[in-house]
């Protein structure tokens, strides 16, 4: 059962990286800024203590907007 679930996990995290081929850097940013927040707004819940699934979305949230906000910088000056 174990092996089942662990080969369904590779093959679903492998679709989800080949469906990110075709994004505009805009949406990449943004999507690495949501990952990197969520991560981070789990693990600092986690250490501090509260809601996890709260801490979660409020860090993703966070972090869509600051990766958004950095490509838009990086486009005006040229990067």
């Amino acid at each position: 059962m174990i092996s089942i679930l662990r080969r369904s996990f590779a093959v679903l995290g492998l679709l989800a990286l080949g469906a990110c081929g075709t994004l505009t850097p805009n949406q990449q940013s943004t999507l690495t800024g949501t990952a990197v927040g969520a991560a981070a707004g789990t693990v600092s819940t986690v250490i501090l203590g509260g809601c996890i699934p709260c801490g979660t979305a409020i860090g993703g949230a966070i972090g869509a907007g600051t990766g958004y906000v950095i490509e838009q910088v990086n486009q005006q000056i040229g990067r």
